[in-house]
């Protein structure tokens, strides 16, 4: 009976070691299902923000009259669905890392369950080693009441060990079968996020095309718009005055605290990475071939949709938000009279009252409000007056951005 209580305890401290190995080894959840659980909530929001989008726009189709609120829905459409894919873009990456790490888990309990065997074996040979047939015979064989007790005891002790060993190769295999559910479910919604990425991706591109269509057709149409083209370039102009007067309130404001706005005066840096003017300021046709001879800015092609667009200058930002006009646009503040516009943005990182640093990102390239292709719109004013940035000033000034190609020299 000593040597069965010594292989109890034995049984029992093999037992205990492979539990503690095992919950060493187990990996900590860097993602969780509940995180990918929000992400589809948010996902079911911004469905629903489509729907409401669509039902919109449903109403406006056919009239003409509304061209500039059916662009801004449209804006917006393109936004949820940009939105959309982001979300799904999220998704795929947690079932990624969720995958993986259901991988090390089934590993782990993999190696825990050929651990927790290999004791159940050790347990059988050591049953058959000592010559015990069965439990009912070490029962059978006591010599008295008190030493069956006693064998009994030893025997329940055995007992209990015995089928925690089983229970415990029960729970593992139970648990691995749960593991391998899981990680076939994760695959299965990983692929089915992937197709609805792609579809998600090619809805986005109709969108875009349907925007830029829209906008072509008023510009192509203009005795027909002249009323709504009139109307976007009053906008722009009381977007300036609106503009100036608040960077003076700033200057004014910051000047009584004490403080100066002025920052690196004159020198501005390229509002993002491409060099490609589509347009300057001053005289020119409209993107449609009619229309507008007074472009108030500088159009920087070649960017797309997902360009970071740069504070040309240090300053603190007096407007962002969205108009018909510029679409989603950013004014900075760099003094009384000198401020910079960007406009068109597909998405804006700024509010107002936010000071940037020259070089920080504003905001992300697009085509929103009146625009015929992702660009960016920039303008500079100095004492209050848009300038070209190009040409700046009497020769031999050569501009303030400068190493540019002109549309149609290259």
């Amino acid at each position: 009976m000593k040597k069965m209580k010594r292989m109890c305890r034995v049984v029992a401290a093999l037992l205990l070691a492979v539990c503690l190995v095992g919950a060493e080894m187990a990996p900590v959840l860097a993602v969780t299902q509940a995180e990918i659980d929000k992400l589809k909530n948010e996902a079911k929001d911004l469905g629903n923000q489509k729907k409401e989008l669509e039902a919109k726009l449903k109403e406006l189709a056919d009239d003409k009259s509304k061209a500039l609120e059916k662009k801004k829905l449209l804006d917006q459409q393109i936004a949820n669905t940009s939105a959309q894919i982001g979300n799904v873009e999220a998704q795929i990456a947690d079932y990624a890392s969720l995958i993986t790490q259901t991988e090390e888990e089934l590993a782990d309990a993999e190696r825990r369950e050929e651990a927790q065997y290999e004791l159940f074996c050790q347990r059988v040979r050591a049953m058959e080693e000592s010559g015990e047939v069965s439990y009912w015979s070490v029962l059978f064989g006591a010599s008295s009441f008190t030493d069956m007790l006693t064998r009994l005891n030893d025997v329940n002790e055995v007992m209990e060990a015995d089928q925690k060993v089983i229970d415990d190769l029960k729970i593992l295999q139970a648990e691995i079968t749960e593991k391998k559910e899981q990680l076939e479910d994760s695959k299965a919604e990983r692929e089915a996020a992937k197709a609805d990425l792609v579809s998600k991706k090619s809805e986005l591109d109709k969108q875009r095309k349907q925007a830029i269509s829209l906008v072509n057709e008023i510009n192509d149409n203009e005795q027909e718009n002249k009323e709504t083209l009139a109307a976007l370039d009053a906008e722009e102009d009381r977007i300036l005055a609106e503009a100036l007067r608040l960077s003076k309130k700033l200057a004014e404001e910051q000047a009584a605290a004490g403080k100066s706005q002025q920052s690196n005066p004159g020198g501005y840096i390229w509002p993002v990475n491409s060099r490609y003017v589509t347009s300057t300021v001053g005289g020119r046709t409209s993107p449609g071939g009619i229309g507008s001879t007074n472009h108030k800015g500088t159009d920087i092609g070649r960017v797309g949709y997902t360009s970071p667009i740069y504070a040309a200058k240090s300053g603190t930002v007096i407007v962002s938000q969205y108009s018909s006009s510029y679409g989603n646009y950013v004014v900075i503040s760099h003094g009384s009279g000198n401020t910079t516009l960007y406009g068109h943005m597909s998405s804006r990182k700024v509010q107002a009252g936010q000071y940037v640093n020259q070089g920080d990102v504003i905001g992300i390239t697009g085509s929103t409000g009146h625009s015929t292709g992702p660009h960016l719109h920039f303008e500079i004013t100095e004492n209050g007056m848009r300038i070209n940035p190009l040409n700046h000033g009497a020769p031999p000034c050569k501009g303030y951005l400068t190493g540019y190609t002109l549309s149609g020299s290259a």
